[in-house]
């Protein structure tokens, strides 16, 4: 049960009955009314403002009609109290009765508690909405730190709830792959190479990244190509290195979502995308509309 939903359901069947009976007049717009949680949980357990926003159509005050509405509230299962606050809010307060069978619904329930298909309802043109989450995206440079992690769990979360409600979620991971800070970590792993095959290079250049993760990559990048890189000019190197150390980065990344239980559907390059031309088509098609 969605018990916000259950009280709008009767306090909807309450406004049905007012109009029946002559109290309140036919063809209100009942579409806002909201039933929710108090912003204050001192004031009860569940608040809903229908009497402000019928009273003015109906030509009644806010309160006289919450006083309306209260005493057939008041008459529900599970109503212990109503209560009339400000210009016309009306708190319920629910026994302890009714939170046992919530309690026994979760359990009879299990993991599909929560369920919902509100995510497959169409919209005004008949589309059922599709949801992309795009998180995490650290720049391929290094492993993740605290701040990636985080943001790894939050998506996840936010992603998961989406399909709890019934929504096409794609779990997107944006590889930002273009751009200087990849030129640098080509040159960070190739100084790394260049180690791995004995050379002495002294302290690390300044600008440089200096992290010991990639003392394994550039170890992994002389074993797979020997010495091809060693006296190469960069122009020659800087691009299949760069392509090397990213996957190298990607794959510390992959290791460390995984073992976090975080699973991406799609993982999109950015140099792809601005290689294909795709950036440039989408701006075009945003100044044709402009």
């Amino acid at each position: 049960m969605n018990l916000f939903q259950h009280f709008r359901d009767r306090v909807m069947a309450i406004v049905d009955g007012l109009i029946a009976d002559g109290t309140l007049p036919g063809g209100l717009d009942t579409a806002r009314i909201a039933v929710e949680p108090p912003r204050d949980a001192a004031h009860g357990d569940v608040t809903t403002n229908a009497a402000m926003l019928l009273a003015k159509p109906a030509g009644l005050k806010p309160r006289d009609l919450a006083e309306k509405l209260a005493e057939r509230l008041g008459q529900e299962e599970h109503v212990t109290a109503t209560e009339i606050a400000g210009p016309g809010f009306i708190n319920l307060r629910l026994d302890d009765g009714f939170w046992r069978d919530r309690l026994q619904e979760i359990l009879d329930s299990g993991t599909a508690y929560g369920d919902s298909s509100i995510g497959k309802t169409p919209d005004d043109r008949g589309r059922v909405p599709k949801i992309n989450v795009e998180y995490v995206s650290a720049n391929p440079t290094g492993p993740m730190h605290v701040g990636h992690g985080r943001g790894a769990i939050v998506g996840d979360v936010l992603a998961s709830l989406l399909e709890k409600a019934g929504f096409d979620v794609t779990r997107e991971y944006y590889i930002n792959d273009a751009g200087a800070q990849v030129d640098v970590l080509a040159r960070s792993l190739h100084l790394r190479y260049r180690q791995a095959l004995g050379e002495e290079t002294g302290d690390i250049p300044e600008g440089l990244y200096p992290g010991d993760y990639l003392i394994a990559a550039g170890q992994a990048l002389a074993d797979r190509d020997g010495v091809k890189w060693l006296q190469a000019d960069e122009a020659d190197w800087l691009e299949p290195v760069r392509d090397f150390a990213i996957e190298a980065m990607m794959e510390l990344i992959r290791g460390d979502l995984a073992a976090a239980g975080v699973e991406h559907a799609v993982f999109t390059s950015e140099r792809s995308l601005v290689g294909s031309g795709a950036v440039e088509a989408a701006l075009k098609t945003l100044e044709d509309r402009g």
